[in-house]
């Protein structure tokens, strides 16, 4: 099964939904627009069932094949929101809100996935049920799971569930996938240093929180190089430092600092919050000052199931005749949440040498469509055949 024609011949349309979503990015949960787009076309497209409000903004349509002997249920899920960012692309139908654009290509998912339904409702050339998820909040909102504790997975009777990602770096038009442990969990902690202000020509007056901050920088920095063992993945970011002073002759009262933890399994994860705690406790206490550590479990780790894997990688080969394994990646993505929920997977799809997802001139790559939409709809009749 090569890319289908009938998406070659949505290929324009499909571009102008994609592009038309990238000059109306709405962040987090306040995809109103973009929801209200996605219903209205799935409605147009004929599916048998169109629900709202699914994780407070999300979108789910129901699609029934030509026959249900098998009573399978099938997933789809694409993200809709987009990110805090200057866009710097420089194209015509670059964002119409400035500060926010789609740099992670949620707009391309979206439209592809829209195309796929289309053609899953025009066909209907399965045995069973497609279910079309459209979230909202993937970057750093938690959308996903928003939709699970919502009762999503029960409500539509939901039995496995796949997810798309487009990869610069990746050739367009192939694939990336593994199983397991694939984007990590992205914890994140705040810390609140408090020792005693004065003046900074008398230090020994003072506790100087700005040294305590520093040592413990560097601590936390052990913790992935002594404490976890070297084969394990485990990231301790410091991404963030502020005084309560903004004078140059002020020791400060207090520092806050925060950032980030990434890891590949629960155990690194409470290892890495076990750490953490004690050295919060010791370091500053040898210098006379307190600090309060607040860690914040985000995410979890993504894990794809073998046995749907490596469903998704044959159907990734029989599209575009390539599908490679892909790296760790220490990136979080909260469809995590759905596949601790139902088994599944989730593959990278190439856009090519372009800018990196995050980066300010990020664009999709629109010749990438019809391979994606053509990936979605071979999950569908792949797994569930007339």
């Amino acid at each position: 099964m090569p890319v289908k024609n009938r998406f070659a011949e949505m290929h324009d349309e499909i571009t102008a939904w994609r592009r038309d979503i990238h000059q109306h990015p709405e962040i987090l949960f306040d995809t109103h627009r973009t929801s209200a787009l996605v219903a209205e076309k799935l409605r147009a497209f004929g599916c048998d069932e169109v629900v709202t409000g699914i994780g407070r903004t999300g979108v789910v349509g129901v699609i029934q094949g030509k026959t249900n002997a098998s009573g399978k249920v099938v997933g789809l899920r694409a993200d809709m929101d987009a990110l805090p960012i200057h866009e710097a692309t420089g194209v015509a139908y670059a964002s119409q809100t400035p500060g926010r654009m789609h740099a992670c290509g949620h707009d391309g998912h979206t439209a592809m996935l829209l195309g796929a339904a289309q053609y899953l409702a025009e066909t209907r050339n399965f045995d069973g049920t497609a279910v079309v998820i459209f979230q909202p909040a993937e970057e750093g909102g938690g959308g996903g799971g928003e939709m699970c504790r919502d009762g999503m997975m029960d409500r539509f009777g939901i039995q496995e569930v796949y997810g798309m990602h487009n990869w610069p770096g990746v050739p367009e038009g192939t694939f990336a996938i593994r199983p397991g442990p694939f984007f990590a969990a992205t914890d994140k902690f705040e810390i609140e240093i408090e020792g005693k202000g004065g003046h900074a020509a008398k230090p020994h007056e003072a506790i100087d929180p700005t040294v305590i901050a520093s040592h413990l920088v560097l601590a936390l920095q052990t913790i992935a190089s002594r404490n976890a063992d070297p084969v394990e993945q485990l990231v301790v970011s410091v991404t963030s430092m502020k005084t309560s002073s903004e004078t140059f002759n002020v020791i400060p009262q207090k520092v806050h600092m925060m950032g980030t933890v990434r890891t590949m399994s629960n155990a690194m994860r409470d290892l890495a919050e076990e750490k953490m705690e004690a050295l919060c406790r010791s370091i500053p206490e040898g210098f006379g000052g307190r600090a309060v550590l607040d860690f914040e479990r985000n995410y979890p780790v993504m894990v794809n199931h073998p046995d749907q894997t490596d469903f998704a990688a044959e159907v990734a080969r029989s599209v575009s005749g390539q599908c490679e394994e892909a790296p760790l990646i220490m990136g979080g993505e909260d469809f995590a949440y759905m596949l601790e929920e139902r088994p599944g997977a989730y593959i990278l799809m190439g856009n090519g040498d372009t800018a990196m997802v995050h980066s300010p001139e990020y664009n999709f790559n629109d010749a990438a469509i019809p391979v994606g939409c053509s990936w979605w709809a071979g999950i569908v009749e792949q797994r569930m055949p007339v």
